[in-house]
């Protein structure tokens, strides 16, 4: 009995999460959209290696309340150690609350939340140290909390995995990371779908009762605080069975190998499969997306990619002009939409030198990001590929050996660096440049003395351009041209920079002065790099890795994938203004046209100055793939769904028309095939040929 009592809480938790999932694997088999019938074998394996998944899974994710109850004690709040620790967590709360900590350096909302959190353990030690006389009536209610809220996650998940296959008839995929990133687009959803008032009613009503009768069954734990040797020896049981489920839990994993796939689904452990998806990355196209045969794919995208046969976009890029062999500097800045330039409408002057750039430079004035994240930019321009579903191939496991802008400029002669001002490890980015020929200039190569100012993401940008200059100098002095591709960090939350630099202190954290300092520091980059021997012979190409934000009234707002573009050559490029719809994807084989480089191209970039050239753009989210042509935008999205837009340009009397971003996006009623199959061709042939492994190197 006594032993029943120790374990109780989780004895009735772990009743309550099985229950869950049995009643969520019984809805599965009846629901409409699992359109299969089940031997009885198949049942068998369902619910039984179901049911052994889901005891592993609860072992692992209680691992929360054993490190909660492992600190209930008594005897810290004796004298003098109690007084000891409530001093201990004064002094931290002042020192978060007055000094300078990392929750402020990264800015945003964390130096509140942390500042919360310590504020609130401080309180309650307090009041369980000065008023033992209520201690039990405190800790009850605590305890009550804390089962309230793992109840309510495992409701709520249940009522959540319920809705995802009652969409998409899965369990979670990377379509639920997804979720993650969009929240506010998702929540919008939600609030528009379902009648969440009497939804969250009915969640916080049985939540209550199941945390009422856990409580009830389970608070003889709090009357009966086990002694530290109880607790070394629950320790020790609970470690064993955690390394145990850890590694049962892929072995049972993989024993969903059924021919039928929704016994797969019903089977797995819907909080592990949101754990693959998060690791993976990756979203079949084949399975979610509008698909065609796949010879037909490829005939269409002949029409659009002019030379290539069989399946794949190998073609011979010629010129006829002698090939330029010019030093060539890539800047891909954080964060930069066109809003932010005074041309495009912008009237505060946050960009004064890249507007007066913009005038002496070959001005790309009708340019889309692909995506809405910095490695979907590097991506764009590294590997000149339109956006795949789920995550880039920067963050993929197969992301190495591509055939990339590198390997061209390697085939070249040219020596090739990736430079960052932070840790190239953060998405990736060492990984991914590393395994395509670049060598990686970061932080970590930093010497103090070239560090004057850095936050959580890294140097500042004069730094990072400092240090460029520096390694241009050494690669100059080689006698072999150079290509080196620069990544900012400055415009990036928390927005802090070095004093004294702008009219916008840094400790104001603000967007404009992010994107004022960012300005400033390229000017400054400029100022230096004119000084150089190496300037004259150096193109200098400037584009922005993705806009600032990405929330917008459809699934694809444009003015949220609009961005700068530049290609600046002093007395080689001719400045001027090119309206031609163009993507990210283009701009290193538009450059690779002015240097009149002969290459085998795999690119689905292309050279926009170039006859064959048909505008059009990708953009992009985790899921929804896009296709802008003919004033229409097609957007691909989970399961195998279309839509169409047409795209109404907004009229801005204060700027001119080519520098208009903004659309009205009406929904077209009748489809245009032509432009569906043009989008699946692109993204279908994409995902192919990523999966057979033929847009290597």
């Amino acid at each position: 009995m006594l032993k029943k009592q120790k374990y109780a809480l989780f004895i009735n938790l772990l009743v309550v999460y099985l229950s869950l999932n049995f009643l969520l694997r019984f809805v599965f088999i009846l629901h409409p959209i699992t359109q299969s019938d089940f031997t009885f074998l198949e049942i068998v394996k369902i619910f039984g290696l179901g049911f052994l998944s889901d005891i592993l899974l609860f072992i692992v994710g209680s691992s929360l309340f054993w490190i909660y109850i492992l600190f209930l004690s008594n005897s810290k709040y004796k004298k003098p150690l109690g007084y000891f620790i409530f001093v201990v967590l004064c002094l931290l709360l002042l020192y978060v609350s007055f000094f300078n900590t990392i929750l402020n350096e990264y800015g945003g909302s964390l130096p509140e939340i942390g500042i919360s959190f310590i504020a609130i353990k401080t309180v309650l030690f307090g009041l369980l140290l000065f008023f033992p006389q209520y201690r039990n009536k405190i800790r009850l209610v605590l305890f009550s909390i804390a089962v309230f809220l793992f109840v309510l996650i495992m409701v709520q998940n249940s009522v959540s995995e319920f809705f995802f296959w009652n969409e998409f008839g899965v369990r979670y995929n990377f379509i639920a990371v997804d979720y993650l990133v969009y929240t506010n687009a998702v929540i919008g959803n939600i609030m528009e779908s379902y009648p969440v008032i009497p939804l969250f009613t009915g969640i916080g009503i049985i939540t209550i009762l199941i945390t009422y009768w856990i409580v009830k069954n389970s608070k003889s734990l709090l009357d009966n605080l086990p002694t530290f040797n109880q607790k070394k020896k629950n320790i020790l049981l609970y470690s064993i069975l955690f390394s145990i489920s850890l590694f049962l839990i892929p072995t049972l994993a993989k024993k969903e190998s059924s021919n039928n796939v929704f016994v797969n689904e019903i089977q797995a452990n819907g909080i592990y499969k949101f754990y693959t998806a998060f690791n993976n990355s990756e979203l079949d196209y084949n399975s979610y997306y509008k698909t065609m045969a796949i010879n037909d794919a490829f005939g269409i995208l002949q029409n659009q990619l002019k030379g290539i046969k069989n399946k794949n976009t190998i073609r011979e890029i010629n010129y006829d002009s002698t090939e330029l062999k010019k030093n060539v500097v890539l800047i891909t800045v954080e964060s930069l939409s066109e809003e932010f330039m005074t041309s495009f409408g912008n009237e505060k002057h946050i960009t004064p030198f890249l507007d007066s750039l913009a005038k002496k430079s070959l001005h790309f004035t009708n340019m889309y990001a692909t995506g809405n994240r910095t490695v979907r930019g590097l991506e764009a321009v590294t590997l000149c590929l339109p956006p795949s579903a789920a995550e880039s191939i920067v963050k993929r496991k197969d992301n190495k050996n591509k055939f990339s802008t590198a390997s061209i400029f390697k085939d070249k002669g040219y020596q090739v660096k990736y430079m960052y001002g932070g840790d190239a490890y953060f998405d990736n980015m060492d990984d991914f440049f590393g395994g395509n020929g670049y060598d990686v200039i970061d932080k970590k190569t930093f010497l103090p003395n070239e560090i004057t100012f850095d936050n959580i993401w890294g140097v500042c940008d004069e730094d990072m351009y400092r240090k460029a200059i520096k390694e241009m100098n050494k690669e100059d002095s080689q006698n072999k041209p150079f290509f080196n591709h620069i990544m900012t960090v400055s415009n990036h939350r928390p927005f802090t920079y070095p004093d004294g630099k702008i009219d916008i202190p840094s400790d104001a954290k603000s967007r404009n002065g992010g994107v004022k300092y960012t300005d400033y520091a390229m000017k400054q980059f400029f100022l230096m790099a004119e000084k150089q021997t190496w300037f004259k012979n150096t193109i200098f190409v400037i584009v922005a890795d993705h806009c600032a934000s990405s929330s917008g009234k459809t699934e694809l707002p444009l003015e949220k994938y609009r961005i700068p573009a530049f290609i600046y050559a002093p007395g080689f490029v001719e400045a001027k203004h090119i309206p031609t719809l163009m993507s990210q994807i283009d701009l290193m084989p538009t450059l690779f046209g002015l240097l009149h480089f002969d290459y085998s191209s795999k690119f689905y970039g292309q050279d926009v100055f170039n006859e064959d050239y048909n505008p059009r753009a990708f953009v992009a989210t985790y899921q929804d793939l896009g296709l802008i042509k003919d004033n229409v935008i097609t957007i691909l999205s989970p399961v195998k769904q279309v839509k169409q837009y047409s795209l109404e340009q907004k009229h801005n009397d204060k700027i001119k028309p080519e520098y208009e971003i903004h659309y009205i996006e009406k929904p077209l009623r009748e489809l245009r095939q032509d432009l569906i199959d043009e989008t699946v061709a692109f993204y279908q042939t994409t995902a192919y040929l990523l999966q057979n492994k033929k847009l290597n190197k």
